[in-house]
């Protein structure tokens, strides 16, 4: 899909989707449960369709009903050696090859992408016990049974290994522990997986040195209500504010547990000279903080390694296409550093390199100048309602879908 966007400046009012991070937690949880749970305020998108399939696979019963989603949990008997199609989905593998594990493992597939992001953390933290872990071009096939100890994991690659193994560890006889070591990147994250265990009855005791104690033979109770607003996408329409706009949001949780609330406070510092933000809690902010650095006053950035295991490269991508519209910017092993720069519309068109947060990143710095984002169809992973959000705020956006 090709998008072709007017220079605007957004005004009005709109609500932010449900948050997916606590879409993909909260469906994991009620899928593990005994009985059934109503999870409610989730539009559909491509991520939470495949974490969705995934446990219907592990045999839950998982049913859309508008914008609530009905789940009969499987009370923690996982039917493993089934066939899970993650799609583009880091969350839905990683969180779910500790869970399929409960049941004997399965075959994990997904696009070339997510199999080239792989498992490597579970590769080596599973090695020795028993646990066959077989990554290949087009699947990766896990084999044994997960047992009840002591794990080990780095927390430098991705927060989602760590809560993978929290939503499993509880349901096994025994108790366990996590330890976290290495620089402790997206600790937010793994706090939301501790909020939505808390809320289905689950115990985890964090102590200090990033320990996380599991108490075994738990059982994970149903659930029902509505998902909070998801701060990560609320961040475009905040970033529109940053460039002349006049947006409200709403449909946020003020105390709300996840990382990405930061934007607000990023965002400020962008729109004066000097800023230096720190991304290695908040990856997902990055393309649009790079996109708003670029039309206001430049900045430096660092924890960026991570970026580059993202659904693109994100680091490169965004200064590939940012500098189509004049940007200068430098992209180094962990930092990037963006020049504020004279801005004009891209002489060509815009890549969303298969990525929503890219596409996403590029519309909103496409309302100060105008351009043609190809590939555009990308917000389906998350957002699917992007374009007619911006409409909505008087936006000009044309789309030939």
């Amino acid at each position: 899909m090709k998008a072709t966007i007017t220079k605007s400046v957004a005004r009005g009012r709109v609500r932010v989707p449900a948050s997916k991070s606590y879409a993909h937690r909260r469906l994991i949880c009620a899928a593990l449960a005994e009985g059934e749970s109503r999870i409610c305020g989730v539009e559909e998108n491509r991520d939470v369709l495949a974490t969705a399939e995934c446990l219907s696979a592990l045999g839950a019963s998982v049913r859309f009903a508008g914008t609530d989603i009905l789940v009969r949990g499987c009370g923690g008997a996982v039917r493993g050696g089934g066939r899970l199609n993650c799609c583009e989905s880091g969350s839905t593998l990683r969180f779910l090859v500790p869970v399929a594990l409960l049941g004997g493992g399965g075959e994990f597939v997904g696009s070339p992408r997510l199999m080239a992001r792989g498992v490597s953390v579970y590769e080596q933290v599973l090695a020795d016990r028993g646990i066959e872990i077989c990554p290949q071009a087009d699947r990766i096939e896990v084999i044994g049974k997960l047992a009840a100890g002591d794990y080990t994991v780095p927390g430098n690659v991705s927060s989602q290994f760590i809560s993978g193994l929290l939503f499993a560890l509880p349901l096994l006889d025994g108790n366990s522990t996590v330890t976290v070591t290495d620089a402790f990147e997206s600790r937010a994250y793994v706090d939301l997986t501790l909020d939505v265990l808390a809320q289905s009855g689950v115990e985890v005791t964090v102590r200090e040195g990033h320990v996380y104690e599991v108490v075994g033979n738990s059982r994970y109770a149903p659930q029902n209500g509505a998902v909070e607003g998801d701060w990560s996408q609320a961040a475009f329409f905040y970033a529109l504010n940053a460039l002349g706009g006049d947006v409200s949001v709403c449909g946020l949780r003020e105390d709300s547990r996840q990382g990405d609330r930061v934007c607000l406070a990023y965002l400020k510092r962008l729109t004066r000279p000097g800023a230096v933000l720190d991304l290695s809690d908040c990856p997902d902010l990055a393309p649009v903080l790079f996109a708003v650095a670029v039309a206001c006053h430049g900045g430096v950035f660092e924890g960026t390694a991570r970026l580059a295991i993202k659904e693109s490269d994100r680091a490169a991508v965004m200064a590939e296409e940012l500098a189509k519209f004049g940007a200068d910017i430098s992209v180094f092993p962990n930092r990037v550093e963006v020049r504020p720069a004279a801005l004009h519309a891209p002489a060509c068109p815009l890549s969303g390199h298969n990525d929503h947060r890219v596409v996403m990143a590029l519309s909103v710095l496409a309302t100060r100048t105008g351009g043609i984002i190809e590939g555009a169809e990308a917000i389906s992973k998350s957002y699917p309602g992007f374009f007619d959000a911006l409409r909505g705020l008087g936006v000009e956006v044309k789309t030939d879908d």
